[in-house]
């Protein structure tokens, strides 16, 4: 199975540097000057690193095959994968894992079940199937789902009052945020 390790964005210059949409907790290792990635869709690869760079927390890759602006448009989209064997990532979990996934409490109570991931900007988002059909997405941080486990086929959710379609009753508003007639 191929998983996806980054996306390439938006053209960065007039060379064909690309920004990359990361989905990798190692960069350094998956980038290296003289990687050699596969592509989804794979006529478009594979691409070779020849130079990397970050700014401001952004990655910017220089592939052998990118060499304008033209070129680096037509690429944007396209995924940067490695064969699901070559993932050496410990804490890393990916959609056809979480997908499936009972999600309880941390009281024990079943929510629902994990539909999917959805990369957002700030973070990933677990999409959750509430037994009432609602779908929610969940920040997946460590204080909101403190538990992943796949082998058990479960994730442990501690939300905030309101976060939850079926707690919505619960939301908390804090009176600063709510206009006064003063």
């Amino acid at each position: 199975m191929q998983l996806t390790v980054a996306r390439i964005g938006r053209a960065h210059g007039l060379r064909g540097e690309v920004a990359l949409d990361l989905r990798t907790d190692n960069p350094e290792e998956r980038f290296g000057v003289g990687a050699v990635l596969a592509t989804e869709p794979a006529a478009r690869g594979p691409l070779t690193v020849v130079s990397t760079r970050t700014q401001q927390d952004r990655w910017y890759v220089t592939f052998a095959q990118i060499t304008d602006r033209t070129t680096a448009e037509a690429m944007r989209g396209t995924e940067l994968v490695v064969d699901e064997d070559s993932s050496d990532e410990d804490d890393a979990w990916y959609p056809h894992e979480l997908a499936g996934l009972r999600a309880e409490h941390v009281d024990g109570r079943v929510l629902g079940e994990i539909v999917g991931l959805e990369h957002l900007p700030a973070h990933d988002m677990l999409v959750l199937r509430e037994p009432d059909g609602a779908r929610t997405l969940v920040p997946f941080v460590k204080v909101i789902v403190p538990v992943v486990d796949v082998a058990g086929g479960r994730v442990v959710l501690d939300p905030p009052g309101g976060l939850l379609a079926s707690d919505a009753a619960n939301l908390v508003v804090s009176e600063e945020t709510v206009g006064n007639d003063d």
